[in-house]
């Protein structure tokens, strides 16, 4: 992956400042890059957070797709899903196991195989994939470790006409047969082994439409990402150069930021129109996040026809 230019760090802060709260606009946002991603200061999460300030940040992710807070460290597992509840319904990974005393909350540990080191929109591979993912920073290495997003609203409005008009007619299958998270794991072989085990224990397989329409904002998003494993109705090779090609556009440095993780950040995202990458560069050093997902919505394309489960859990005989 290419060098990404925009890295939030504590000492950018003094020439970015966030704005003022007022009472038409209860947020301290500050907009950390072009087309994605802002800063809030001076809320802290809960479940039981003022129906003003919720809705304000709601409105902001949908805006800038990824949100990032600081000094989050009075979250535990219990009060990060219940400020997760607070969008929806929130959900369990399909087939990793949630973390032991919580009901649904992932935990990503680069100790026992967990790197998801490639990009990818959160479990593309079932219908109904997640609409909003919290991440919170448990453990963070001392150098490296950051994670990047890319805006794929974004990205489908600036490809080149005649490039749109070919997508906005695609289907892609997407499935959990491969397994991003164990993409150049510094893991010894049973670890890998055993997580790629837990990862696939039940296989699914659904096709997406690649440009589905946001239930939220109307915009047009690109349903891509590493969970892809080929384009309906063309070659492998012809559908491995058109992800090639669509991944440079999703991916190119403006269309991204990068957040580098203090212990106690919280980001949040819009997982139907970002996709993201956790950059493996921290040598032996151990990092855990824990993500909390939340309930989303069959995605529809721009044609109404909305998206089939092929296998797993929901599949129909076709």
């Amino acid at each position: 992956m290419s060098e990404v230019q925009h890295a939030a760090h504590p000492s950018s802060h003094a020439s970015h400042a966030a704005a003022p709260r007022t009472a038409a606009d209860p947020l301290q946002l500050r907009q950390v890059a072009g087309r994605i991603g802002a800063e809030i200061a001076g809320v802290r999460l809960s479940g039981t957070l003022d129906d003003a300030t919720f809705d304000a940040i709601h409105a902001a992710l949908l805006r800038h797709k990824v949100l990032f807070f600081r000094n989050q460290g009075h979250l535990d597992d219990a009060a990060q899903e219940a400020f997760a509840r607070r969008f929806g319904d929130t959900v369990a990974h399909p087939t990793v196991p949630s973390v032991d005393g919580s009901a649904h909350l992932l935990e990503l540990d680069s100790a026992h195989g967990a790197r998801a080191n490639s990009w990818h929109t959160d479990v593309t591979f079932v219908d109904a994939y997640p609409k909003v993912s919290i991440l919170r920073a448990v453990v963070i290495p001392p150098f490296g470790g950051d994670t990047v997003w890319a805006n794929t609203a974004a990205a489908y409005t600036h490809l080149p006409e005649s490039l749109r008009a070919l997508v906005d007619t695609l289907w892609a299958l997407h499935t959990n047969a491969y397994d991003y998270a164990s993409t150049h794991v510094h893991a010894d072989d049973t670890q890998l082994k055993r997580y790629r085990e837990v990862f696939t224990s039940t296989v699914y397989e659904t096709e997406h439409p690649v440009v589905r329409v946001h239930p939220e904002t109307g915009e047009r998003t690109l349903v891509l990402g590493h969970f892809v494993q080929k384009i309906k109705g063309l070659s492998s090779q012809d559908s491995a150069h058109l992800q090639q090609v669509l991944h440079e556009h999703v991916t190119r440095l403006e269309n991204t930021v990068r957040w580098n993780w203090q212990q106690g950040d919280v980001a949040i995202w819009d997982n139907r129109a970002t996709q993201h990458y956790a950059i493996n560069d921290y040598g032996d050093a151990r990092r855990v996040v824990r993500r909390a997902t939340v309930h989303g919505d069959v995605p529809v394309g721009i044609d109404g026809r909305r998206s089939v489960v092929l296998k797993g859990p929901g599949a129909t005989l076709q």
